[in-house]
């Protein structure tokens, strides 16, 4: 296989761009410094298009190393063809080589291997080819052997049969052909297995269900697996099984009236028995694999847009964790992150809240905070009431917003939450992440293993490995595309930099302890295990606000000083190609640099919509048909978006209720953080359910 014409059909590149590509991939470089500056010899491919195309070199090369091995071990057996070596290098898919090596595969004892123990390989091969002139019975006399467990003619004849089952189950045309027709008419069906227990109630659509294979969508593939793991449901699938026997009759039987009703039991036995298993569970295979992919390109936009939403800046932060039992913990920020002062507050176990509201209030005149955030988990809806009267009873200039903690605990109960803040219990904590993520999202949530945000659907389902490359990527395209502050990063963020590993991430910490701030961008070449192939790799992604040189602090690369020089002593009007090659330097590269000497210091964040801010509170029972809202998407999944309008429970737009013209997924209209209008649909108090639409038409 040509891997190179492979990748450049299909991703509609130019060979050399993917030549280029593949050599700076396997020179060891990361895939935000070949997005970022080496446009010319990628032809501007972003970094989402180079992660693909990375995970689609890794395929090939899979498919071809295994292809090799599956030969060398045909070979050895003496059992490779022309043909066989053909198919091999025609096979587009590891399922295809798989196919292939299927009749050679060292086999565990079945019937059939035993059968072949027993000396009936000769029988089973006269009548696969079909030509007696008497009937099988008087054939399989000479293989009657008694003390090799055959005592019968019927016996042979049984054992031959098993032999031939195996033998049109292992077709490779065979099996290609019953794969294609159960996708194309087959169907997934499921059936209650329990039904007790409110939890069963999630499956009730599922209890009596069928769609056909090829018709059903990811987040069902998904809903069913769950339903069969927890043992609410019984799923399985049927087959156009009269289309399948005598589909694989015409392509077995000759016309023998001697063994036309043996192969044609031999055939009805091997699928059943042999095909129609193996083929279900590839199929279902194939269809989670599907579902998790489409699930995990989707948890890793929405988790894209939650880490790029705007930091809310110069804000003093009253940041609460709600809580019943233990209160609700309180940590005040101030605009640089750092904490000034925590506490507890018992305002939602008590009638009284006074206390709780004069506490609240000494706090924000005390630190003149701006700005209240309040976590959405447990007891976030009582608090949420008292933060509102507090704010109509005494008119501070003062607003709330409702925070995604999401991951928060996790933080909180992690060791790197223990060696920031060891002297905070872990409530206390999470009261700190809740506002640092409002002031940063991005600087705060990488503390948290991508995993436990909370902004997919089925996570816990799917293959964990998988997911957390995905999303671990998603989180270093982030980080890479805002930069990052050299001086004031953590090590968690500063471990998403490009080239930058955990372990470099916390000698630049210690550099910076022992030696004070960084001045220049080239100092990084004085921290322990940063070499200058680490330095390449993560130098335009670090900056050094006030730092000795301006451009230490945007994102021109260290190689391309001179050029920003250069630029700067010319002053031309405009970039053109003849401006690049006079600087020596491609085109997209110095508009890149322009871009950035135009702005220094450029957060891409800054250019979004800010968060919504409050000051009042509904409640569900608020709520009337056709009222219009605001509201801040929360999650995206494959069956529409969930939107917080402000009553403590996300209400539902359907992907049919998204847009006034069709929408093929939910991501083409909406994304988490966008500030969405909203028109109640129904509400169901006692479900706790809300449809909403984003339809401008009724």
């Amino acid at each position: 296989m040509d891997i190179l014409a492979v990748l450049t059909a299909e991703f509609s590149l130019a060979a050399r761009f993917v030549e280029n590509i593949i050599k700076l991939i396997d020179e060891g470089n990361t895939i935000p410094f070949i997005a970022r500056y080496r446009k010319e010899l990628t032809g501007g491919v972003d970094d989402q298009k180079l992660r693909e195309l990375a995970e689609r070199l890794t395929y090939l090369r899979n498919l071809e190393e295994r292809k090799a091995a599956v030969r060398a071990t045909i070979e050895e057996q003496g059992n490779m063809t022309d043909e066989l070596s053909a198919q091999l290098n025609a096979a587009a898919t590891l399922t295809e080589v798989e196919d292939i090596y299927r009749p050679f595969r060292p086999k565990r004892r079945t019937r059939a291997t035993m059968a072949e123990e027993r000396g009936l390989l000769p029988l089973a091969d006269m009548l696969w080819a079909q030509d007696l002139q008497e009937p099988p019975e008087k054939l399989a006399e000479p293989f009657i052997d008694a003390e090799k467990g055959v005592e019968d003619a019927a016996a042979a004849l049984a054992g031959a049969s098993d032999i031939i089952a195996e033998r049109i189950s292992d077709d490779t045309n065979n099996r290609t052909w019953l794969r294609g027709l159960t996708w194309r008419e087959g169907f997934i069906n499921s059936k209650a297995a329990k039904k007790d227990g409110e939890k069963a109630e999630v499956y009730k659509q599922y209890f009596e269900y069928s769609e056909p294979i090829n018709k059903i969508v990811g987040h069902r593939v998904l809903a069913l697996n769950r339903g069969e793991n927890e043992g609410f449901l019984k799923v399985g699938m049927e087959a156009p099984t009269d289309k399948v026997i005598s589909g694989l009759e015409r392509r077995v039987l000759k016309d023998n009236r001697y063994t036309r009703n043996l192969l044609e039991a031999a055939i009805a036995d091997s699928y059943k028995r042999l095909s129609a298993p193996a083929i279900e569970r590839e199929i279902r295979t194939a269809l989670t694999e599907a579902a998790e992919e489409g699930a995990v390109k989707v948890f890793g936009e929405n988790l894209r847009q939650l880490l790029m939403q705007p930091p809310v800046k110069d804000r003093v932060v009253l940041a609460i964790d709600p809580g019943f039992r233990t209160g609700c913990k309180w940590a005040v920020v101030d605009e640089t992150g750092k904490v000034l002062e925590t506490g507890v507050v018992y305002c939602t176990t008590t009638k009284d809240t006074a206390p709780s509201k004069k506490t609240l209030r000494s706090l924000i005149e005390k630190y003149s905070a701006n700005l209240i955030a309040i976590g959405n988990g447990t007891a976030s809806r009582e608090t949420e009431v008292v933060v509102a009267e507090l704010i109509q009873e005494s008119g501070l200039p003062v607003q709330y917003i409702i925070v995604n903690e999401a991951g928060a605990s996790v933080y909180s109960a992690s060791k790197l939450g223990a060696e920031e803040f060891p002297d905070f219990d872990v409530a206390l904590r999470s009261a700190v992440s809740i506002g640092r993520r409002l002031q940063d999202p991005l600087a705060e949530l990488v503390k948290i293993d991508p995993q436990s945000i909370g902004v997919g659907q089925y996570q816990h389902d799917m293959n964990q490995k998988r997911l957390g490359e995905t999303l671990g990527g998603v989180v270093e395209s982030c980080v890479n595309a805002v930069g990052v502050d050299l001086n004031t990063a953590s090590p968690s963020l500063l471990s998403y930099v490009a080239g930058i590993t955990p372990a470099v991430a916390k000698q630049i910490l210690a550099y910076r302890e022992e030696n004070g701030k960084f001045a220049t961008r080239r100092e990084l070449l004085k921290v322990k295990k940063l070499g200058p192939k680490a330095f390449e790799q993560c130098a335009g992604f670090l900056r050094i606000p006030g730092g000795k040189n301006v451009l230490d602090n945007t994102g021109v690369h260290p190689e391309s000083y001179n050029v920003a020089e250069k630029w700067l002593e010319l002053n031309p009007k405009s970039a053109s190609e003849a401006t690049a090659k006079q600087l020596d330097v491609g085109l997209p590269t110095l508009m890149d640099i322009i871009r950035e000497l135009e702005k220094p210091g450029r957060d891409p964040r800054e250019e979004l919509p800010p968060p919504m801010l409050r000051s009042d509170v509904l409640s569900m029972e608020d709520l009337e048909e056709g009222m219009l809202l605001k509201g801040t998407v929360r999650n995206v999944i494959d069956f529409g978006a969930f939107v917080d309008i402000g009553v403590h429970q996300d209400g539902l737009v359907h992907i049919s209720q998204l847009s006034d013209k069709f929408v093929k997924h939910p991501l083409e209209a909406v994304s988490v953080g966008d500030v969405v209008d909203v028109r109640v649909l129904s509400v169901d108090v006692k479900r706790k359910r809300i449809a909403l639409s984003m339809k401008t038409r009724t």
